[in-house]
């Protein structure tokens, strides 16, 4: 049983890390989102918009290296490469600065239930964004055996 899930844990890895890094990236954006939204009482959406910002270096730092296996750190590849990570990013960050500007600032429903609720439907974006847009140089190499 034990073999069987190291044997998942190495197929799926990228997921894996994924999902580790995921967890640390939210609560990157959660000790700046909670905080600011309520002892500071700016906006949900606003405070989101703050927090997206530190959470996507982070998720960019550790994503890269740990979950993608993209070591170049040649200016020719982490341009065009942090460009597009910040370019998805900004879509999933405005479509949940979206929603939560709809249920919370507008609706007045609960600012840290559909924080939450946001968060995974981020995540699951994310990670088809790098995983096809961003991270691929390494991947392609490694499938077309080059």
């Amino acid at each position: 049983m034990f073999q069987k899930l190291c044997d998942l844990a190495r197929k799926h890895w990228d997921i894996v890390t994924y999902l580790f890094f995921g967890v640390l990236t939210t609560v990157v954006n959660y000790l700046i989102y909670l905080p600011v939204y309520n002892l500071l009482h700016f906006p949900a959406s606003a405070s989101n918009a703050i927090a997206w910002v530190a959470a996507v270096a982070f998720a960019y730092l550790t994503n890269k290296p740990f979950v993608f296996q993209s070591h170049d750190w040649s200016a020719e590849t982490v341009i065009p490469e942090l460009l597009k990570f910040v370019s998805c990013r900004l879509g999933s960050g405005l479509l949940e600065t979206g929603i939560l500007l709809v249920t919370v600032d507008l609706l007045h429903w609960n600012g840290n239930l559909w924080k939450l609720i946001t968060s995974v439907l981020v995540v699951i974006l994310n990670y088809i964004a790098s995983k096809l847009v961003v991270f691929t140089k390494g991947r392609r190499q490694d499938e077309s055996g080059e």
